[in-house]
């Protein structure tokens, strides 16, 4: 089973970087798995964020982060980051990391749907102030 430690968060004030870390205690992905970064605001509903492929390192972003952040993975150290530059007071939201392990999918495959993640971070409280 795969569990996932986030850490990173905190208060930044507008046009901050903070840096998100999710590492992996188990070295269980798969050539077809996909890293998945959402975030949940207090009175909304999960949100996509980010997405990395864990082979081949495609990635896919969110329009409302776009330019902004940048996912990356080190698979050496089983690891997801989510860098987050030019941070605005509508991006505060408590983070979550969450992993995607299908048995086989397409080169392109990935998805927006937390449904669709088998394994969640704890998450991590990311607070941008005006």
């Amino acid at each position: 089973q795969v569990q996932l430690v986030e850490s990173g968060g905190g208060s930044v004030q507008a046009g901050g970087s903070l840096r998100l870390s999710c590492a992996a205690s188990v070295r269980t992905f798969s050539t077809y798995s996909v890293m998945g970064w959402f975030r949940q605001a207090p009175g909304k509903e999960r949100e996509f964020v980010a997405a990395i492929r864990w082979s081949g390192g495609s990635t896919y972003y969110a329009n409302s982060v776009k330019g902004r952040f940048t996912i990356s993975r080190d698979n050496a150290k089983n690891t997801v980051y989510l860098q987050m530059n030019s941070l605005k007071p509508e991006d505060t939201a408590v983070y979550y990391c969450a992993a995607d392990t299908p048995t086989y999918a397409s080169d392109s495959y990935y998805s927006t749907d937390p449904v669709k993640y088998d394994y969640w971070g704890q998450g991590t409280q990311v607070t941008v102030s005006s």
